[in-house]
Parts: structure tokens; sequence; C-alpha cells
């Protein structure tokens, strides 16, 4: 869609990437304005979205937006949202009449951190294995966080991008191994399922400790957190930790080989999220690579693919959400 002059698009905007665990809020002023004033609010303190909101713009004294722009982790379907790893549900519509707003957008968060792809500075970005991209070529992204979030980028053939908006992350959970399908069966017994964001997430890392500790008679730790299995696992003090931190970064990179095949995403893989990037070097020297590549005939085809972690200190989806606010009109 082409854009219009900058002066034809609603300015002050208030812009917002919520997870499962917490909402980011940040403001831009002006076309061409930086992204400012960023705050981390925790969605558990808020009983509903527009709170949070509220909360934000109270604490910021900039006035009321213009338009506004939410990357949220959840497929928009209509609208009313009903957030997959929250209790939050609200209505676009309402959202939209209670502050005023001129434009209000909302997208899948993976769908708005594949829009700010193609402007993320070299520095933000960590390379694990794989060559150069192929020009023009699809691109591949998916994270782990609070859940699974998986998306990409599309060559329009014009010079630009087409974003994917899906549910990627709930595939069904690849296995190799004795151990994996232990996992798997564990999951299936507490949940019904065991798709790919069961394991691929800060709970899956809890749960997979848990099933790991229970299958070998190991009194299980209090570890309740995903950054508590990865503290003991990098830290090498409790072997089922080790285990199923090494499972899930294997998975992932199963996961992620199975994206980079579906998309042809010789363009590259970008992961994002918050808990790969917390791994730093450990993650290089994790299966993930190897199970990556582990496609039989078309290892090759995967080989030359690069990955980068994203590492930036400010989500990405924020640009990703300004940027779908200047294609939408």
């Amino acid at each position: 869609m082409p854009l219009t002059t900058a002066s034809a698009r609603p300015f002050p905007r208030l812009l917002a990437d919520v997870g499962g665990t917490n909402a980011r809020f940040a403001w831009q002023a002006s076309a061409g304005a930086p992204i400012t004033d960023v705050r981390v609010l925790p969605c558990a303190d808020y009983p509903t979205l527009p709170a949070a909101m509220h909360a934000y713009l109270g604490g910021l004294n900039q006035g009321r937006p213009q338009a506004a722009a939410i990357a949220i982790a959840n497929p928009i379907t209509g609208d009313e949202v009903r957030m997959t790893n929250h209790h939050w549900v609200f209505s676009q519509s309402a959202v939209k009449a209670e502050f005023g707003l001129q434009t209000l957008q909302l997208l899948n968060d993976f769908t708005a951190l594949a829009l700010a792809l193609p402007v993320l500075p070299a520095d933000e970005l960590r390379q694990v294995g794989g060559a150069a991209v192929v020009p023009d070529a699809p691109i591949a992204l998916l994270g782990a966080g609070t859940g699974l979030g998986v998306s990409g980028l599309l060559p329009d053939r014009r010079g630009g991008w087409l974003p994917i908006e899906g549910e990627g992350g709930h595939v069904t959970l690849p296995a190799v191994s004795a151990r994996e399908r232990l996992v798997m069966d564990g999951l299936i017994q507490r949940y019904g399922r065991a798709s790919a964001e069961r394991l691929l997430c800060g709970q899956g890392l809890v749960d997979a400790c848990a099933i790991l500790c229970a299958a070998d008679g190991v009194p299980e730790r209090a570890l309740g957190s995903a950054a508590e299995v990865t503290d003991a696992a990098l830290a090498g003090q409790l072997p089922q930790a080790v285990e199923a931190l090494t499972h899930f970064c294997a998975l992932l990179g199963s996961v992620a080989g199975n994206l980079a095949l579906t998309l042809g995403a010789r363009g590259g893989v970008f992961i994002g999220g918050g808990i790969v990037p917390r791994l730093g070097d450990g993650f290089d020297r994790s299966p993930f690579r190897q199970r990556f590549e582990a496609k039989g005939r078309f290892s090759a085809y995967l080989q030359p693919i690069p990955v980068w972690v994203i590492t930036s200190r400010q989500s990405p989806a924020l640009m990703g959400a300004a940027r779908a606010l200047d294609a939408d009109h």
C-alpha cells in the first residue's frame, strides 16, 4: 500500500508491544521523530489493556495521541481480541472510542517485529552459522518468550516486503530421540497436546525440567521460572536443567529449520524473544545449528542460510508498529 505524505498521517502516536508478561509502551511525536519514552509495565499489574494504556499516558504528560499501533501476542481475527497467554480481553472499536483515536492498528507482535527487520542495525544482531543472504529472498522470524512467535517477510518484487501474520508457534512439536519423546509425552499428559510453544517458551523450560526430574527419580528443585532453570543450566547445577535447556535449543533448531524450508527463507532466519538472547554464546555452542541443518536431502539447502539472534535493548516491535501505521496510510 503506498504511503501518503507525512502530514496526512495522524500524530502523535502511542506505540505498544504487548506480550503475555509485559506491555511495552512508547511515544512518537511526529513524522520521522524518534521513538521515545519507552516504559515497560507488567501485565499482571493491570486488569485490562486500557488500564495499562491510561497508566502509561498518565505518567507521560504529553497529551492524547491521535493514533495508536498495538503489537500484541495474539491472532487478530476480528473486533474482539482475547489474549492466548494472558487474561486481557478487549474490543478494538471500544478502545478506539475510549481514547478518541483517529486511527487504531492492531497486529500480531511478531508481525510487527518482522516489519522492523529491514531496518535493524547490524550491531543489534549476532550471527549463528550460515553464510550470506540471497537478495530478495524470503526471511523467517521466530522467538521464544512467554509464548513462541513466528512470522516472516515475503518480497513483493517491487523493492518492499509483505509481512506474514500467522500462528506457526502452535504447530506440533517434532522429536528425534527417546528423551525428547519423554518430554513430549509429559507435555501431552499436562496439556493434551505437545505444540512447539508448549516447550519453546518460558513455562516450557520449567515443565521440561520437572518432567525430566520426575523421570529420573530426582526430587524436583524449586525452579519456578525460565530464568531459574536457565541459570541452573548455565551454571551446571542440575543435570535435568542442563538437559531441558539442551532440548529447548535443539527443538528450536528443528522448528526454525522447518520454517526456513517452508518459506524458502534464503534471506535469513531471525530469532527474537526474551529467552535466546539471554543465553549469550552458550546458544551458539548448543545443538541449535546442527538441528537447524539436519534435514536429510535438504541439509545442503539450509547450510548457507544465516541465522541471527536479535540482541536489541529496546523492543524492535515498537518500530514495526510505527511502520505498520505508515503502511496503513
